[in-house]
């Protein structure tokens, strides 16, 4: 039997009562159609499972009794950021969504000198909760207990002078670069991996990167739209550095 699993951003305690918010108590009643005394799992993002039991569902509560807590080891053992370039539509949602399940813990929207997209201050704030969103949606789904950290859209030179110096490798894919993913060698510190949108890295991007340290990676003969490059390179690293 498949386990219902619902994030709330609310402290869980075991032996305590709660109403859920209204978005998750409108998607047990009426998109799950649960009622009292079955069972579901929440998780609030700090590494552990609670299974819970509905104690009532009225039209716009649902009351649930936290029964226990199970802390969860499924993250990956490689910490992995993924530095997107904002890709157009529902591309992005893509992105977001299967880096989170396939354990990518930090995702930052970039805007790159090749760019398409173009956000306002309220237009950037309304994807950014959108994107932890659907971040919080795949957690559900592949049973993450935690949730990337997805960081308010940058530009590429500003988000490039806020990294601080660490052991974490930094990466870029550039469809002529020589490295392959087999020869990376990563320390507990992880890895840094720059994307770009849909019409690649510009020679200002790869001339920005290449000063702050970034070593090009190439995943095969063949160019990879952006919707499936960073993904593609994500599932690689885990399977030969991380959860593999």
């Amino acid at each position: 039997m498949r386990t219902i699993r619902i994030h709330v951003a609310l402290p869980l305690a075991v032996n305590t009562e709660l109403a859920l918010p209204l978005q998750a108590s409108e998607h047990v009643s009426r998109v799950l159609r649960l009622t009292a005394s079955d069972p579901l799992t929440l998780f609030n993002g700090d590494g552990s499972d609670y299974p819970a039991t509905i104690q009532a569902v009225g039209k716009r509560e649902v009351v649930v009794r936290v029964d226990a807590r199970h802390e969860l080891a499924n993250e990956s053992p490689l910490p992995l950021t993924l530095a997107q370039g904002v890709a157009r539509g529902e591309k992005m949602d893509l992105i977001v969504q299967k880096a989170t399940e396939l354990g990518v813990a930090r995702i930052v929207p970039l805007l790159t000198e090749r760019s398409e997209v173009k956000l306002d201050a309220t237009r950037a704030e309304k994807r950014l909760a959108h994107w932890r969103a659907v971040a919080a949606s795949a957690c559900e789904q592949s049973g993450r207990a935690r949730l990337p950290e997805i960081i308010p859209t940058l530009s590429l030179p500003l988000w490039l002078d806020s990294l601080r110096k660490d052991d974490a490798l930094r990466l870029a894919l550039l469809p002529e670069a020589a490295c392959s993913s087999r020869e990376l060698r990563f320390t507990s510190a992880g890895g840094l991996l720059v994307v770009g949108p849909e019409g690649g890295l510009g020679e200002r991007d790869i001339g920005a990167l290449t000063a702050a340290g970034f070593e090009g990676l190439r995943l095969g003969p063949r160019i990879l739209r952006t919707e499936t490059a960073g993904l593609a390179a994500l599932a690689a690293l885990q399977a030969l550095h991380g959860d593999g």
